[in-house]
């Protein structure tokens, strides 16, 4: 029987600012490569895992050479969610910035046992049923099962409502080995429970008050797209659901409020990050603006790290059966 302790390897397309790798490295998986575009999302990367394989490079080149990692037991990514955003067109396979066949063509040349994709709810609308049933028929082709499921970061212990598509490709020889993860018994904290001790780093004596009115999970944290404006917290129904827990979405700020400060706070990139369940200590490289966009763009690292471990499982269980 192998030795089932080591950890397994991955490989990360489009890892953005690290929300998701964050979830696989705490799941055991070691990153043979992480592939980002953005100049400062790789060095957001690179600042917090210096010892991780942070390749700045686009999908559509990077696939011809993806070769050179097959063997590697995951193939992960988020790929951009705006082909299939309600908040777009909803082009699908017609927009430009659709890289679902450069995933297909990377996993045809790695062979990962499993593969793990996250995009935005809209991926499951009814206008995409056709797309989605070419993308499993191109997987079963490849020898993987495939699976999607709508997950809500809720439910995973982060203060948020955030409703994430998870697709999950699985060799057919122990596809039966996974399942999904099931949600968290505990509620997760209020946005107010959860951004107190940032809110009162200055001192400011609102804080308790604010915290105490602030009694919901945070709404969905968007404005992480490349073309919207400015750091805010997305448009107006957006900032109105900010509004009801007592935060002024019109902008980001740079600090916390002061002692003595009157009204309606606004949220720091931290703060925000608090909310997208990275860890306490992860940086982001770069002014506000693209700080706020590395963060808006996350999947929450608790999600990614729920669904991860269960495909630890179902790897572990693959190499038990096959070394018996």
């Amino acid at each position: 029987m192998r030795n089932t302790t080591s950890n397994f390897t991955s490989l990360e397309l489009c890892a953005g600012a690290g929300g998701q790798a964050i979830g696989l490295e705490q799941a055991g998986f070691r990153h043979e490569g992480l592939v980002e575009i953005e100049p400062q999302f790789c060095e957001t990367l690179r600042l917090n895992r210096p010892q991780w394989n942070v390749m700045q490079d686009d999908l559509r080149r990077f696939k011809e050479v993806s070769g050179r990692f097959k063997g590697v037991d995951l193939v992960a990514g988020g790929l951009p969610c705006p082909p299939f955003s309600v908040a777009g067109k909803q082009l699908g396979s017609a927009d430009e910035r659709n890289l679902f066949p450069d995933a297909l063509q990377v996993i045809d040349a790695v062979r990962p046992k499993a593969v793990m994709i996250e995009n935005v709810r809209g991926f499951l609308d009814a206008v995409f049923e056709d797309y989605r049933a070419f993308l499993r028929a191109q997987l079963l082709k490849l020898g993987y099962v495939t699976d999607w499921r709508l997950l809500n970061a809720s439910d995973y212990g982060v203060s948020q409502l955030r409703p994430r598509v998870v697709i999950v490709a699985i060799r057919k020889e122990f596809s039966d080995k996974f399942t999904w993860p099931e949600p968290l018994a505990k509620r997760p904290p209020t946005a107010g429970e959860a951004l107190f001790e940032l809110m009162s780093a200055n001192g400011w004596i609102g804080a308790e008050a604010w915290r105490d009115a602030a009694n919901e999970i945070a709404p969905t944290i968007v404005g992480g797209s490349k073309k919207h404006g400015g750091p805010d917290l997305g448009p107006t129904r957006a900032k109105a659901a900010w509004r009801m827990l007592g935060v002024n979405g019109m902008t980001i700020a740079e600090e916390a409020p002061q002692s003595d400060f009157v009204g309606m706070p606004r949220l720091t990139v931290q703060m925000v990050a608090r909310l997208q369940g990275f860890p306490v200590n992860w940086k982001f490289a770069g002014k506000k603006t693209i700080a706020y966009r590395q963060v808006g763009n996350a999947f929450p690292p608790p999600v990614a790290r729920a669904v991860a471990m269960q495909l630890v499982q179902a790897l572990k269980s693959s190499i038990i059966v096959g070394g018996a």
